[in-house]
């Protein structure tokens, strides 16, 4: 028998591998009720099935004896109130199993490294400001020391009040961003490396609506964190005086570039603020459908994605300062070197301007 034996990281390994549990017992040459019994710490396996398991899902054996807790999926993403059906039961598996691993690549670095940010995200009550949402986006940009008008680099604000913003291709799913928060971790925000960068940011925005907002699932959060993400990118003052006049495609392909966000996000926050009639703003709804740019705008509009540092600088400090070779790395962290790139992209290290980066050992 093995020494140490995490069951829920067995599970974490088939559904990040992308398996379901009859396929995966199908590999592993064993009826689907015992491997249920593993994955559930009803049973305990072998030396030999745990061998086995390390090949069919490409993990090493070392990354089922870690002691981590397996966590379930996060607020933000829970189906329920999330109401995507055409996003797969297997897909919703395979992020939470991503968070996970990443929970855990997380804990191992900080091990070594202290990462001190300069500010924090706060946690507003939506009681405590009579449900409005607008003063509380207004509260975060005044507590960041956001400046008014366009919001410039909502990454390196958000990995500089203390959260890790990571891009992944989501298991190829349509859930555009997933936020967790682990008990004694950072914040961490996984977004849709396949959206265009105008979605991300707003993808991010609403994430962090859900962080400042949201403890607990209520039908309503979807909707709230989308008034929060719009409230945020386009402040009322500001976006008032930019829409002013006539709305068209022309201007909100015109204001597209200057405040980052999609054209329809700006239709959306000039139908929220009363500053488009009803039936100029059904019109141009009508046109975004029949121009099909509801899901792909003009790609002439389109600008450079914002790009995390805070992971990448973790990593490159091991690998650069602390002299790890990219096998010694994997093994630290109990991750296959071979699929290191599912996770780490570091062909380059974009500059974390206001962060602290700090070995401690």
């Amino acid at each position: 028998m093995p020494e140490l034996f995490n069951s829920g990281l067995l599970r974490v390994a088939r559904q990040m591998y992308g398996l379901s549990q009859g396929d995966a017992a199908e590999r592993l040459g064993i009826p689907q009720v015992t491997l249920s019994r593993y994955e559930n710490g009803a049973s305990l396996p072998n030396d030999d099935f745990v061998a086995r398991a390390s090949v069919v899902f490409e993990f090493p054996v070392s990354f089922f004896q870690q002691p981590d807790p397996v966590f379930g999926a996060p607020v933000s993403v829970h189906p329920m109130w999330r109401k995507k059906y055409d996003v797969t039961v297997r897909e919703m598996d395979r992020i939470v199993a991503e968070l996970n691993v990443r929970i855990m690549h997380i804990r191992r670095m900080l091990d070594a490294v202290e990462y001190t940010p300069p500010n924090n995200i706060p946690k507003l009550d939506l009681d405590d400001y009579g449900s409005d949402i607008e003063r509380i986006a207004a509260v975060v940009r005044s507590h960041w020391l956001i400046p008014s008008g366009p919001f410039p680099n909502l990454i390196a604000a958000v990995e500089a009040a203390g959260a890790v913003v990571a891009l992944s291709p989501m298991g190829g799913s349509s859930v555009s961003g997933v936020t967790v928060s682990a008990p004694g971790l950072l914040p961490i925000v996984v977004l849709n490396e396949d959206q265009p960068a105008d979605r991300l940011r707003w993808t991010l925005g609403h994430e962090i609506g859900h962080l400042v907002m949201h403890r607990f699932p209520n039908p309503n959060m979807e909707n709230e964190a989308n008034t929060f993400a719009s409230a945020l990118l386009m402040p009322a003052a500001e976006i008032r005086v930019a829409l002013g006049g006539r709305i068209d495609l022309r201007r909100l392909a015109a204001l597209k570039p200057e405040w980052r966000v999609s054209m329809q996000a700006l239709l959306y926050r000039a139908q929220t603020l009363g500053l488009i009639e009803k039936p100029q703003a059904a019109w141009l709804w009508r046109q975004f459908s029949s121009q099909r740019m509801k899901l792909r705008e003009p790609p002439e509009l389109d600008f450079a994605p914002e790009q995390p540092g805070v992971l990448t600088r973790m990593v490159r400090l091991h690998l650069d300062t602390f002299g790890y070779t990219r096998a010694e790395f994997a093994k630290l962290i109990h991750f296959p070197e071979s699929r290191f790139g599912e996770l780490y992209n570091l062909s380059s290290a974009p500059p974390v301007t206001g962060l602290r980066l700090r070995v401690v050992r």
